[in-house]
């Protein structure tokens, strides 16, 4: 798997010189150049092996350092904005800030309030970025209406279609305050093949309507796809369908798709629930190790890949040589930890001494595999994961909750709930709301530091109050819609791009 990696990139970057790209070719900006789509064509042509190993470059810019367009130690790729999301809707709370990041613009909304933060940029650039680089994937195969000439090509395509469709469902979270709200208002710039000018907004609607005809072909197109050597890099078609589910979940008006989703994609993967113990399989096992049984789509993190500080691990890990370990902590909001039942496993993923600044730090939750405190600098032992079953297991149960399945719904969380404690019976007394309510925090327990409880928040239309352990807004009630927890359109993408203004 990582000689894999390492020689996909590096077959991409041969083709790119090969082609005569410019150095454009991981644009910066939607409204940048990029290479010539006929070229990549005719290059795949030529060598079937490319199509395969383009993806993989797109892939690597999920964890590519500096993706958003920044220096900044919080600039890492996906999982940089997992870290966002998390602390943007309270779950993870900044306990102590000695070196200052995420500070003000994000745990006091500094940024998602001011157009001129980097914030904003970063991850309008990120996602923007790796829609470019699926648009030239897909323009190189025949464009958008382009029937794949094989079924490697297809593979391709389906995969490049996924992760566009990925990518936009992140920026309509991040950028939108309420998708239902604002359904036919203009809210994203829609780009579905590469551009070198910019483009106006589309609505919603619209890139809604994109979002699930993309991820509907991905879908039949990954049929029968099987990731080479045991990887979990690429996008298959269980993946596929959890990313529809959560884009038409996020609509909040089709549940019974989301049902029939969720219930193909839990069949369809080889991932299973992850247990209580110690090992790669287990929630106490350290989240280290891409081999884990419970997870679905990640990446194994290498010496070739090269990270390091500036990484999600160099945030969170305080068994690193990491901001985590000195002076930056990220815990758990003490609400929410305090809402676990005294036999719940996960209780025990977090360091319970409250006389410890280190206080509810996920020090048994997430560690580089040596568990050395302040040790290297270098990510070698540590994977990064995307997708796991649990979260696809949670959102069926709440899509079947929402889709009065009352009884289906409670199964599907008691299997989650009696993997976690010891008596899991309170589950069969639940219905309405109060079900509801129960699903929406096991996600956010059960995913607490992995992003999803953003996106859970957003859906459950919720209102958090951050705990005692903040250090800005204690105790403040924040709704799912507030404006600060989505960010601005950035100062750059204004200035570049003519059909945008600051008052629209």
């Amino acid at each position: 798997m990582k000689n894999f990696i390492k020689n996909s990139i590096r077959i991409t970057a041969m083709a790119v010189l090969l082609v005569g790209c410019s150095d454009d070719f991981l644009v910066e900006e939607p409204t940048g150049s990029v290479i010539n789509a006929d070229q990549l064509g005719d290059a795949i042509t030529l060598n079937p092996e490319l199509g395969e190993a383009t993806m993989t470059g797109i892939y690597a810019t999920m964890f590519d350092v500096g993706s958003g367009g920044t220096g900044g130690h919080d600039d890492f790729g996906h999982k940089a904005y997992d870290v966002f999301a998390d602390m943007l809707c309270g779950d993870m709370a900044l306990s102590l800030s000695t070196f200052g990041w995420y500070r003000s613009s994000i745990t006091e909304f500094q940024g998602t309030q001011d157009f001129t933060f980097l914030d904003n940029y970063q991850v309008w650039r990120y996602y923007y970025r790796v829609v470019n680089l699926s648009n030239l994937v897909i323009e190189s195969l025949g464009g958008n209406d382009a029937v794949p000439e094989s079924v490697e090509e297809g593979y391709v395509y389906g995969q490049a279609l996924a992760m566009r469709a990925h990518s936009y469902f992140y920026l309509t979270q991040y950028m939108i305050n309420d998708v239902e709200a604002s359904w036919t208002q203009p809210t994203l710039p829609l780009y579905t093949e590469p551009l070198i000018s910019g483009k106006e907004k589309s609505t919603t609607e619209e890139v809604y309507a994109q979002m699930e005809n993309d991820l509907r072909r991905a879908i039949d197109l990954l049929d029968g796809y099987t990731r080479p050597g045991g990887s979990k890099l690429q996008v298959d078609k269980p993946i596929a369908q959890t990313i529809l589910a959560y884009v038409l979940g996020s609509r909040r008006d089709r549940w019974n798709d989301v049902v029939t989703l969720t219930n193909e994609a839990l069949a369809g993967t080889n991932a299973s629930l992850m247990d209580n113990s110690r090992t790669a399989n287990g929630v106490l096992g350290g989240f280290n190790d891409v081999s884990s049984q419970g997870w679905m789509w990640g990446v194994d993190i290498n010496a070739e890949i090269g990270l390091g500080l500036i990484s999600w691990w160099g945030q969170i890990d305080t068994f690193s040589y990491s901001y985590a370990a000195y002076g930056d902590y990220k815990a758990m909001d003490a609400a929410l930890y305090n809402s676990m039942p005294a036999d719940d496993i996960r209780r025990t993923q977090f360091l319970t001494n409250q006389s410890s600044g280190r206080y509810l730090q996920p020090i048994n939750k997430f560690y580089d595999s040596d568990r050395v405190v302040t040790g290297t600098s270098q990510i070698v032992k540590a994977d990064y994961w995307y997708m796991r079953y649990a979260e696809v297991l949670l959102l069926n149960a709440e899509a079947k909750a929402r889709a009065g399945q009352t009884g289906p719904a409670r199964t599907a969380l008691k299997t989650l709930v009696a993997a976690r404690v010891a008596d899991p019976s309170f589950v069969d007394g639940l219905s309405g709301q109060a079900l509801l309510d129960e699903i929406y925090k096991q996600t956010r327990l059960e995913l607490w530091g992995e992003g999803k409880s953003y996106l859970a928040m957003k859906r459950n239309k919720a209102t958090v109050t951050r705990g005692s352990n903040h250090l800005s807004f204690v105790g403040v009630p924040i709704r799912f819609d507030d404006e600060r927890l989505s960010f601005e359109i950035p100062q750059q993408e204004i200035q570049d791009n003519n059909f945008i203004d600051s008052q629209n």
